[in-house]
């Protein structure tokens, strides 16, 4: 059998494993059942990735993002290793045919989401294949403790009943007790080997400060901290303005949010890990695949949604193992945004029930009656028509589709595009000779860049706003120069594409997955309270709280965190304090008679004897005895 260090050698370009990858990648090896926790940076894919490369066959990977699939797909084909995913949209017959090229073109790995598992032809194709094994990433999905349930997930277990003969991996970076209990159960795992790796990041300093000028702390800490950062923010527009702000500082950042076109996401990213840039200002959708080793600090300038976002995002810093920092910036209003913000996003069981019944009502469909149409959505019209917040639709949405009762598609948030046809010195003079269309130009060219070069994501909202006119007066002055073969302007008229998945029953539908919603909302809540009682706990060591929290008792404090900082510095104002009542009711005392009657270090004892000295409270006389001044 091929050595799986030589694989790791020869494809990663590492000479040793980290613990306890060795020992996850023997276990699969050996077709045994495993359940791997390792938290961020711990080098889960290569847990599955190894011995998929050793053992015949094709490697599944059930994972919940085409963006993460897409992302690790890439990586590996950039390795020389054959990997695909089936992509949104594709035709029967593209099916086929892609599983013909795996199963005759010596593919390694596929990667799948769970929805798509869940039709009968990937299902009939993949018993037509030999599989090596199956991974299931961000397995903590499958628990509806866990922060990112997903109920697809819980049918995965359908690949025991196609191929009984192979074995499982479950990998996730965030799971305690309950969730791992979960995972076990759902998927039918026959005693699995759990590996699990400690939270405990010694090398990694969190630290939550109250602060009320945040762009002023960033200038504090970017002038004392050299090395690679990270600046998490929770939205798109902060990225561009706090890179914005800190470039105007002399401080060199990109900025990279989900929004961006892939060809600026990847100069961001390439700017930032050559260090070209060395600060990124991103959203959380920066982060999958990330495997920067130097980066000395994660600043979180905003509150991210739960422990488990916080850890993962955090975790990013430090792989070299040499100190570094987890800030977390924070003030009243923070708290109070967070909370406003759970509750605008957070729908009730209730309102799940209506927006559910509405979105029949709006497509016409009658009760009793399952349409096979693909119907185009447009979610703010929807809203407008039924006086609905947007983002508790938004939550429904997914809700729905996370229970099988309707599907998106990923055109959901998608933007029009534009490019100019015509040369800037064209495009000057039919401005000029058409004035009713000037000012409109003039705006639109100041506020997207790259027009000429490109296409550009546009929103003509935005556009409307800055115009002082109307979306759908910016969407006439499109289409006229689009006419005029000035650009070319694709409109997206749709928010999503909506296909209903059962018949309508209205409330039934909805009381059938009633628990699973309730306790989804509960655990949404729950997430945001142990998240707030942590950033606001100043009395209990950081590392302690997070073990704690994934179940890992431990009483040992890390030393670095905030409130450790915060309580050797309660201390050592104590022992100067001690020392000056001490001589007040000894007269004179040498440094070791002071260290006998004190319960303190003898070390810390001289550092503050030296401090009294300096701040003239004490004095030492000829016997080399102190005594108060």
């Amino acid at each position: 059998m091929i050595d799986a260090k030589n694989i790791l050698k020869q494809y990663w370009g590492y000479s040793t494993f980290r613990k306890p990858q060795e020992d996850i990648i023997n276990a699969v090896l050996a077709k045994k059942d495993t359940i791997a926790l390792l938290p961020t940076g711990g080098g889960k894919s290569i847990c599955f990735q190894v011995p998929a490369l050793i053992n015949e066959g094709v490697c599944i990977v059930i994972s919940p993002l085409i963006a993460l699939m897409q992302d690790q797909v890439e990586n590996l084909k950039k390795r020389g290793i054959k990997a695909t995913t089936i992509k949104s949209g594709v035709s029967q017959d593209e099916i086929i045919t892609l599983f013909d090229n795996i199963k005759f073109g010596n593919y390694k790995f596929l990667y799948i989401s769970p929805e798509r598992l869940q039709t009968s032809l990937i299902q009939q194709k993949i018993k037509e294949l030999k599989i090596s094994f199956v991974a299931i990433d961000e397995a903590h999905c499958i628990s509806e403790w866990g922060q990112d349930f997903r109920p697809t997930y819980r049918n995965i277990k359908i690949l025991k009943g196609l191929k009984p003969d192979v074995n499982f991996i479950a990998l996730t970076a965030t799971a305690n007790k309950k969730v791992l209990e979960d995972i076990s159960k759902n998927l039918e795992l026959k005693q699995p080997q759990l590996f699990k790796k400690s939270f405990f990041r010694e090398n990694l300093a969190y630290q939550i400060f109250d602060v009320e000028d945040k762009l002023l702390r960033l200038i504090q800490i970017f002038t004392k901290t050299k090395s690679p950062a990270i600046v998490y923010v929770n939205s798109r527009k902060k990225t561009k303005d706090i890179a914005n702000f800190l470039n105007a500082n002399n401080f060199k950042s990109s900025f990279y949010h989900g929004g961006l076109p892939l060809a600026e996401k990847q100069i961001a990213y390439e700017n930032w890990m050559s260090e070209k840039t060395k600060i990124i200002v991103a959203t959380n959708a920066f982060g999958m695949g990330i495997d920067k080793p130097n980066v000395g600090i994660v600043v979180h300038f905003d509150l991210p949604f739960s422990l488990e976002n916080y850890i993962q995002e955090s975790g990013r810093a430090g792989r070299n193992e040499k100190k570094s920092f987890a800030v977390l910036l924070k003030n009243n209003n923070d708290i109070l945004i967070h909370k406003n913000q759970l509750k605008k996003e957070l729908p009730s069981l209730s309102e799940v029930k209506e927006i559910h019944r509405k979105l029949y009502q709006y497509f016409r469909i009658a009760k009793g009656e399952i349409l096979e149409e693909i119907f185009q959505f447009q979610i703010s019209e929807f809203c407008k028509t039924y006086k609905f917040s947007q983002k508790k639709v938004t939550s429904v949405l997914k809700i729905l589709s996370n229970n099988g009762i309707l599907e998106i598609s990923n055109t959901f948030n998608q933007k029009s595009t534009v490019i100019f046809n015509a040369s800037s010195k064209k495009v000057i003079s039919y401005a000029i000779n058409n004035i009713y269309t000037k000012r409109f130009i003039d705006t639109f060219l100041r506020t997207y860049t790259a027009l000429f070069q490109q296409e550009v994501k546009v929103d003509e909202f935005l556009l409307a706003k800055k115009t002082n006119s109307t979306s759908r007066q910016v969407i006439k002055h499109l289409e006229r120069l689009h006419q005029d073969n000035i650009l070319t302007y694709k409109r997206t008229k749709t928010d999503a594409e909506i296909r209903f998945l059962v018949p309508r029953e209205d409330d039934r539908t909805i009381n059938i997955f009633s628990k699973e919603i309730v306790q989804f909302l509960k655990q949404k809540q729950k997430k945001s309270d142990d998240f707030l009682n942590y950033i606001q706990n100043k009395n209990t060591c950081r590392s302690i709280q997070i073990l704690d929290y994934f179940d890992e008792k431990s009483t040992k404090k890390c030393g670095i965190c905030d409130v450790c900082l915060s309580e050797k510095k309660t201390k050592n104002q104590d022992i100067s304090s001690d020392i000056l009542s001490l001589l007040a009711k000894k007269s004179s005392l040498t440094s070791q008679e002071i260290n006998q009657n004190l319960q303190a270090n003898e070390k810390d004892i001289l550092i503050h004897l030296r401090m009294l000295l300096s701040e003239n409270k004490v004095q030492i006389n000829h016997q080399n005895k102190y005594l108060l001044k």
